[in-house]
């Protein structure tokens, strides 16, 4: 048994994979050949998003793959700037379709705000994504979807959707990784029974030349991105690493070691990564 195998309950009862297979940037017509490279290790979590514009490609690569729909886990979330529950409904239908599926395993709010106004402390949207939930809602519903969460929202934004809803979310997913870790929104988390799924755990590539972390990996005799999906795991997380190269990918997989409480410890304590190189323009890295 490998983490591929390993499942957390979510508070709706449903299993979700440990690890999922990211997609952010994979281009459309390239994405399908790394769902299937994925699917043929052991992945079947999978996940896209309406923005990411690869949708398409996605339900290519998962009906490519030859596994029955209900041994995969499909995730996508409704686009950020998608802010009233017409749209949002509307997009659902348009996701369904595109993924070339019957319903979603997952569906997320991308963000609490347009990226354009990301965590912008002076408008948190809180009653357009109540609008956007009750879409969500009604989607679980009619059977469209069977589990519905967040991404990217902080506590007060989480708060407004456990305080309104009918459906409790079952995951907010976050930027974590080792030097970026929000240890507070975790413990809000954990405290309302809310999966926190991590995204760009090995820090879209820029922790790769931390000599410490690095001192670290070769400690345990594993790569950087397999201590750093490690780490996440540690944190009760579900990390979603991404890659392109198929050694990548399986290496990726192959994290079923564990880290001392003492080394975990010492890695929450790294600094603050400031700095995403070239990614630094895209919201979700620039601070804010």
């Amino acid at each position: 048994m490998t983490i591929l195998d390993e499942t957390y309950r979510l508070n709706n009862g449903i299993e979700i994979p440990k690890l999922g297979f990211g997609t952010w940037l994979i281009e459309n017509d390239r994405v399908a050949k790394n769902i299937q490279q994925a699917a043929k290790i052991g992945y079947r979590h999978f996940d896209t998003a309406q923005a990411y514009g690869n949708e398409e490609g996605v339900g290519l690569g998962l009906k490519a793959t030859g596994i029955s729909r209900e041994n995969l886990f499909v995730t996508t979330k409704i686009q950020a700037e998608f802010k009233d529950y017409q749209t949002a409904k509307k997009s659902i239908d348009e996701s369904l379709q595109k993924l070339n599926s019957d319903y979603l395993d997952l569906l997320l709010i991308h963000s609490p705000e347009p990226w354009v106004e990301f965590h912008n402390e002076e408008n948190h949207y809180f009653e357009e994504n109540i609008e956007v939930w009750r879409a969500m809602e009604e989607a679980v519903n009619n059977g469209k979807v069977r589990s519905i969460g967040v991404s990217n929202f902080k506590k007060a934004d989480l708060n407004n959707i456990l305080e309104h809803s009918t459906i409790k979310p079952v995951v907010n997913q976050l930027l974590t990784h080792i030097g970026n870790t929000d240890f507070g929104l975790l413990q809000q988390a954990q405290q309302n029974n809310v999966l926190v799924e991590a995204y760009s755990p090995v820090a879209h590539g820029e922790i790769l030349q931390n000599p410490e972390i690095k001192q670290m990996a070769d400690k345990y005799q594993v790569s950087i991105p397999q201590l750093a999906i490690r780490y996440c795991l540690e944190l009760g997380t579900l990390p979603l690493p991404k890659s392109q190269t198929l050694s990548h990918i399986a290496n990726n997989a192959d994290v079923d070691f564990e880290i001392s409480k003492q080394d975990l410890e010492e890695l929450k304590k790294l600094p603050q990564i400031n700095s995403y190189g070239d990614s630094s323009s895209f919201p979700v890295f620039s601070g804010k």
